[in-house]
């Protein structure tokens, strides 16, 4: 058995059984997939995966281990070559980051600018998506560090830690009657067309449960990802916008008027994630560290080594 094998077998699975798309991702033959997938299950003796003619059906129950313990192996091997680059380049190679476009747009650039700073040779690759789509590329190893609202926490082969608390905010045209009161209300808010994170983005969920234990229907007139594009369209009038305090705190936004609104839809945690076990270069510490200062390398390794998985904020 070999590691070609194992991978063709992960990548099998992760392709929903499509071995031609898994050719596709390892950039080899689909008939080259298939013959070894064939000879790892007769070297071991055991189906991998039921078939129906020459395509798989479904992975058999010996198949779930078999892929447990080659998750494990391939988790080492990608451990291996990080140890690797570590020590033969202690201060240099690329960070890739998996985060929402709030945290890459408002949170991180201090952060990043900081980090480049202290590892002036080490690249920094950022790649957006929506928060599920975080832990994906975490759980691919595309990406070493994840930060993101929504999700992280729901995915068992993931350490996530909380990062820091944020509230949504209210922001509105300044002549806009809603300024003028001095406690703004979910009922006033669900009296007007509403600009907001779609579903999956940004504490929206918390937001959307604000309303449901009111019992009421807000006006949801537009869902964006960007909270730029939202108090785009506030300044145009198609409604009242609620976006994270990030993209208004240091973003000076003069013809608009804010209002706090955590009384209303609570606190939100940022949380930062790993691939469990995972070995983590220097770098990807310091880089942690500079996200908050309640991320600590000996907090964040006691959390991959399954000694820790949250703390309070």
């Amino acid at each position: 058995m070999n590691l070609h094998q194992f991978r063709f077998v992960q990548e099998a699975a992760r392709r929903n059984l499509n071995l031609t798309e898994a050719a596709k991702a390892l950039h080899t033959s689909q008939p080259g997939v298939s013959k070894a997938i064939i000879e790892l299950e007769e070297e071991l003796g055991v189906e991998i995966f039921a078939r129906h003619g020459k395509r798989l059906k479904r992975i058999t129950e010996p198949g779930q281990h078999v892929l447990k313990s080659i998750e494990l192996i391939m988790r080492e091997v990608g451990n291996l070559r990080r140890i690797g680059e570590q020590f033969s380049a202690q201060d240099s190679g690329t960070l890739s980051i998996a985060t929402t476009h709030t945290q890459a747009r408002y949170v991180l650039p201090v952060p990043v600018a900081r980090l480049r700073e202290a590892y002036p040779k080490v690249n920094v690759s950022l790649h957006q998506g929506a928060p599920d789509q975080v832990a994906k590329m975490l759980l691919d190893e595309v990406a070493e560090i994840g930060i993101a609202t929504e999700s992280l926490a729901d995915y068992a082969d993931l350490v996530t830690l909380p990062c820091y608390e944020w509230q949504h905010v209210l922001v509105l045209p300044p002549d806009h009657p809603l300024v003028q009161k001095e406690r703004i209300s979910l009922e006033d808010i669900a009296g007007e067309p509403i600009i907001t994170y779609h579903p999956s983005f940004t504490g929206r969920t918390r937001v959307d449960n604000a309303f449901a234990a009111k019992k009421l229907q807000p006006r949801i007139a537009l869902e964006a990802i960007d909270s730029d594009v939202i108090k785009t369209y506030v300044r145009l009038g198609l409604g009242v916008g609620i976006v994270a305090e990030m993209a208004v705190r240091d973003d000076p936004i003069g013809d608009l008027a804010v209002r706090p609104m955590g009384h209303l839809f609570g606190q939100n945690v940022a949380r930062v994630a790993f691939k469990r076990s995972a070995y983590l270069r220097n770098f990807v510490f310091k880089f942690a560290e500079l996200l908050s200062d309640r991320l600590s390398r000996d907090l964040i390794s006691k959390a991959l080594s399954g000694h820790i998985n949250d703390y309070e904020l």
